[in-house]
């Protein structure tokens, strides 16, 4: 009746990320802050469990003498939240 529903992506933040990312080609981690209202520290580490998951690319580039991180969202990771999506929609479509 019930499916089950991506524990990864059951996070608030996590679900944030990827909502995100999946509507931009690529995105920051500046915005994605900006976007999500997180603290750097947790958003650091939320990323870190997507791109571990191979939901997420990060690259680290240089802007100028400035680090950027820069997120996207893969193949696996639209998947995922595709999945999460349908499996969400039988608890609260009947």
């Amino acid at each position: 009746m019930f499916k089950e529903l991506n524990p990864l992506l059951h996070s608030e933040l996590r679900l944030a990320i990827v909502s995100l990312l999946i509507s931009v080609e690529e995105a920051d981690f500046v915005y994605i802050r900006q976007q999500t209202g997180a603290t750097a520290g947790n958003l650091s580490v939320q990323i870190d469990k997507l791109g571990k998951a191979g939901y997420v690319k990060i690259r680290k580039i240089f802007r100028g003498k400035m680090p950027c991180t820069l997120c996207k969202i893969t193949p696996k990771g639209i998947d995922a939240f595709e999945e999460y999506v349908e499996a969400l929609k039988t608890y609260i479509i009947k």
